[in-house]
């Protein structure tokens, strides 16, 4: 275990020297570095449609480590290794009026170290809780999205498949309806929210107290109305709950399940992000104070949170985000983030506090402009009742080790991802998890990872 622990801090420090050596890297570095083909196939900018893919393939693999005990929910501690596989074929054609509609379709196959259990911030984004779903396509999105123009002042923005325009108004009110993912426009962070090419943790490319309306693919039904400008945007979201805690089903009945999300974005220097979230959560959601009442009791054997879920029941969460780019090669990001914890965690993950930070650094520093180094640390916590339900037996949909040690679940996650040519890549990294969890009693445990990316 002490070796583990030595091999984490050694790496951790390692990654830091390099971060802090950009800022010996003369400004113009960046700037003199000539620009690659990031796709296997161009994108025209005029063009009406959009046609683009993803393939994501994500191992992983982890040794033995100390287990006195397990649960149903417990990250497995003899050796093991799984496989993810991704892709994803995203459409669009712009329509008159400023109206664009995009339609993805998507495959989630392979499955999770412990079939994604027995973790909070669990190491692979990729993968779908459930592994019964199977790996046939579905619609991931399909969306209306819409630009209102405010000011005849047009600005440049980077054509995307979630937004196809290569200059849109200044001032603008953009409006989106359909099947999409709130993740893709709410807590985004340039450094840490991608899988493909960054991190792969739960919490570290995402909030981890931000408890967004999901089901279990990461989908929802939704209407966004957000307000841009130069120097801030604000954006407002109202999406459906699934029927029961990180399901497949959503919730239709709108008056006792739905989410209000709410996030203030703000640019207030050249290269520095910060934005504040806000949601509330309606849903069937269990209360864990009153499942631990009837377990002492006597009427549950176990500590039940499904057996306590009322209708309309209210989970509220705040979030900060920032990110700041730095003319020498290097990018920082933290997020901080906290939720109410008497109901239970319902749609992401199990975590009710959360803070995290990291960065990226450009291979320029060593002739490889295309590369990226990361490294980030993310520490995540329970409310109380929230652990005692778990100390007493409880199982959440995530986490019952079946009994617990508490202890905060720290995490430390490297990558490095060498662009190999035009939209092929390949990446290594590792990730050291402190008290998996949550629990003192178990860990630690270092997972190892490789991965194959494809842009077309």
């Amino acid at each position: 275990m002490k070796s583990i622990r030595r091999c984490g801090r050694s790496l951790f420090l390692s990654v830091l020297l390099a971060i802090a050596s950009a800022t010996a890297v003369p400004a113009q570095t960046a700037a003199e570095t000539p620009s690659a083909e990031t796709t296997m196939f161009p994108h025209p900018n005029d063009s009406r449609w959009w046609l683009s893919g993803q393939v994501n393939l994500i191992s992983q693999a982890h040794g033995q480590f100390t287990s006195p005990y397990q649960g149903d929910n417990s990250l497995r501690p003899d050796p093991e290794q799984a496989l993810s596989r991704l892709w994803t074929i995203y459409t669009g054609v712009k329509l008159p009026g400023h109206t664009e509609l995009l339609v993805d379709v998507e495959s989630a196959g392979g499955r999770g170290l412990s079939d994604a259990l027995g973790l909070a911030g669990f190491t692979n984004l990729d993968v779908v809780r459930n592994p019964t779903l199977g790996s046939a396509p579905y619609i991931a999105r399909a969306m209306v999205h819409v630009t209102v123009p405010l000011s005849e002042e047009m600005v440049t923005r980077t054509p995307t498949a979630f937004s196809l325009a290569a200059q849109v108004p200044a001032r603008r009110l953009e409006i989106r309806a359909g099947k999409l993912g709130m993740a893709d426009f709410f807590d985004v962070n340039a450094v840490g929210s991608d899988s493909h090419l960054q991190f792969t943790n739960w919490t570290v490319d995402n909030n981890g107290a931000y408890d967004y309306a999901a089901d279990t693919r990461g989908y929802t039904y939704a209407a966004i109305v957000e307000y841009g400008a130069p120097r801030w945007s604000l954006r407002f979201g109202e999406a459906l709950m699934p029927t029961v805690a990180n399901g497949i089903d959503m919730d239709w009945n709108i008056a006792q399940a739905r989410a209000e999300n709410l996030e203030l974005e703000l640019h207030p220097a050249a290269g520095l992000v910060v934005r504040l979230l806000g949601y509330a959560n309606h849903a069937n959601m269990g209360s864990y104070e009153e499942a631990i009442g009837g377990f002492l009791a006597g009427r549950d054997p176990t500590p039940d949170v499904v057996a306590s879920r009322r209708p309309g029941r209210v989970k509220t969460g705040l979030g900060v985000n920032t990110e700041h780019t730095f003319p020498r090669l290097l990018r920082v990001f933290a997020r901080a983030g906290w939720n109410e914890g008497h109901h239970e965690s319902f749609a992401y993950t199990e975590v009710n506090d959360s803070a995290q930070a990291g960065g990226d650094l450009s291979g320029a520093l060593w002739s490889r402009a295309q590369d990226r180094l990361g490294v980030a640390l993310v520490s995540n916590g329970l409310s109380g009742p929230h652990r005692e339900y778990l100390t007493l037996g409880g199982q959440g949909f995530l986490l019952g080790d079946g009994t617990l040690r508490y202890g905060r679940e720290d995490i430390l996650e490297t990558y490095y991802t060498a662009r190999l040519w035009r939209g092929l890549s390949a990446s290594g990294g590792l990730t050291y998890v402190d008290h998996p969890g949550y629990n003192r009693d178990r860990g630690p445990v270092l997972v190892e990872m490789f991965r194959v990316h494809l842009e077309f």
